[in-house]
């Protein structure tokens, strides 16, 4: 029993980060097709330069040709401008690799399993909060949820007020409510223009 207490809460993390972490599958196979598509190519245009055939689009000597000589051939801004689009994607991609990946969602601090929520659940629950508070119709709030904020817009309509102070107060208390491991900032914007009274 002890021993299952305490490989419980490794289980929850690991559980945890896999459901909020995504994988880097879509990159890689994108990386490499462009790899495996350059490769075949560059086969094909040898198995063709061996053949005697015309090449597909440049023959390998050629291409070796124009390699050998691009130093000297090109414009040194261009070289650079080249060079440095390359270092800067490849920057990205070594980024892209070892950084993890966010999914959209928020884990809630539970003890017994793991729970998460996802960010348009919140969001919908903050915008119900919101407009239940400000006595507005659904069409006049709109809440987004980023990895550290909470961004809820009123648009009351023309000539009509709404108690800011009293609708943060009951965002924060649903917010609280959940119990998020990282609590999120949440931020009003209150508008009046294209908004319809109810």
């Amino acid at each position: 029993m002890r021993d299952m207490q305490a490989v419980q809460p490794q289980l929850i993390k690991r559980l945890n980060l896999r459901e909020t972490r995504s994988s880097r599958s879509v990159l890689s196979i994108a990386s490499a097709t462009v790899v495996f598509v350059a490769v075949v190519w560059l086969g094909v245009e040898q198995v063709l330069s061996l053949k005697g055939d015309p090449a597909l689009l440049v023959a390998p000597a050629e291409l070796a040709s124009r390699t050998a000589s691009l130093a000297t051939d090109t414009i040194p801004g261009a070289l650079a401008a080249a060079g440095a689009v390359a270092a800067l994607l490849g920057l990205a991609l070594l980024v892209a690799a070892f950084s993890p990946g966010t999914k959209p969602r928020h884990i809630i601090e539970n003890d017994r399993s793991a729970v998460v929520v996802d960010s348009e659940v919140l969001a919908a629950a903050v915008s119900r909060t919101a407009r239940t508070a400000a006595r507005l119709a659904p069409e006049q709030v709109a809440s987004s949820v980023s990895r550290k904020r909470v961004d809820v817009r009123l648009r009351p309509g023309a000539g009509r007020s709404v108690d800011t102070n009293a609708i943060r107060e009951a965002v924060e208390r649903e917010m609280a409510g959940y119990g998020l491991r990282k609590p999120l900032a949440i931020t009003f914007s209150t508008g009046s223009q294209g908004a319809v009274g109810a």
